[in-house]
């Protein structure tokens, strides 16, 4: 269920939509209503501070303040040998499958990707190409979500390497996968 704009979003939308100029070719839709003036906001009370008797500055140095830091990146699978990258480059060691995950969501891509490689694996296959796209504007979700799948603790048993595959074989919208042998 969407919230209804507070006045101040209203506001700032209007002043966006004020901007945007249609694409050449194509008629201005209907305008937005004016959206109301807002009221002044009223002026807010600034309390002092409370006074303290005696002494105004602490005892000893200030305590130090840890800075917040930014969240860790998602890990990243491990890369594919650079020599057993270069025999699937030059298809000396075959990619026997292939796994197509355009058209699918998130969680769809994710499920057949999981089962995919535990197949491949249970199969004795040791390289598979992984196509995922590269989305509308080279930055498609599932070539964003891919490493981070074959790099959770699920498939360290499966997945021995990951690299991004050679034009040939989709560049940067497809991913080699280097399986481990099954135990």
């Amino acid at each position: 269920m969407k919230r209804p704009l507070r006045p101040e979003e209203a506001r700032l939308w209007a002043i966006v939509t004020a901007t945007v100029r249609p694409a050449h070719g194509r008629g201005p839709e209907a305008a937005p209503p004016e959206p109301e003036p807002l009221p002044a906001p009223a002026p807010s009370v600034v309390k002092p501070p409370p006074r303290f008797a005696g002494r105004t500055k602490p005892k000893g140095p200030a305590p130090r303040v840890k800075a917040a830091s930014a969240p860790a990146p998602p890990p990243s699978p491990d890369r594919i040998e650079p020599n057993r990258q270069r025999r699937i480059v030059r298809e000396r060691e075959p990619l026997d499958r292939r796994l197509d995950l355009h058209g699918l969501t998130q969680d769809a891509a994710r499920a057949a990707l999981v089962g995919f490689l535990h197949r491949a694996q249970q199969d004795g296959v040791r390289a598979v190409l992984v196509i995922t796209g590269k989305g509308l504007q080279g930055d498609g979700v599932l070539r964003r979500r891919a490493p981070e799948w074959l790099a959770e603790p699920g498939l360290r048993g499966v997945v021995a390497g990951v690299s991004s595959a050679d034009r040939r074989h989709g560049g940067d919208g497809a991913l080699y996968v280097a399986l481990k042998r099954r135990v």
